[in-house]
């Protein structure tokens, strides 16, 4: 049997394009959003695609309401992160 490996490395973090970073941002706002009922009962949640601005694209399905909604709270809690982390390392303690 042969087994193939391979590790790659980098100098300084790969670079993220100004196209993903708007897309965080969009999505990162609630008013972005929307659940839809589907004819199975269940629930999808959908944010606006802000290139065409009447499209939505469906990320998660959930079967009640209040799970789509904390699907959703929890998908802008993420996408905050990330934008977060773009600003650069954050202090969380100092000494004297």
């Amino acid at each position: 049997m042969t087994l193939f490996y391979q590790t790659q490395s980098w100098s300084s973090q790969p670079q993220i394009s100004e196209e993903t970073i708007n897309l965080w941002k969009h999505v990162s706002e609630k008013k972005h959003w929307r659940i839809v009922q589907l004819p199975n009962g269940f629930y999808q949640t959908e944010y606006l695609d802000p290139k065409k601005e009447d499209s939505w694209i469906d990320v998660t399905r959930r079967e009640t309401l209040e799970g789509a909604e904390q699907a959703i709270d929890a998908s802008i809690a993420h996408y905050e992160k990330k934008l977060g982390y773009l600003r650069g390392p954050q202090v969380v303690k100092t000494f004297e």
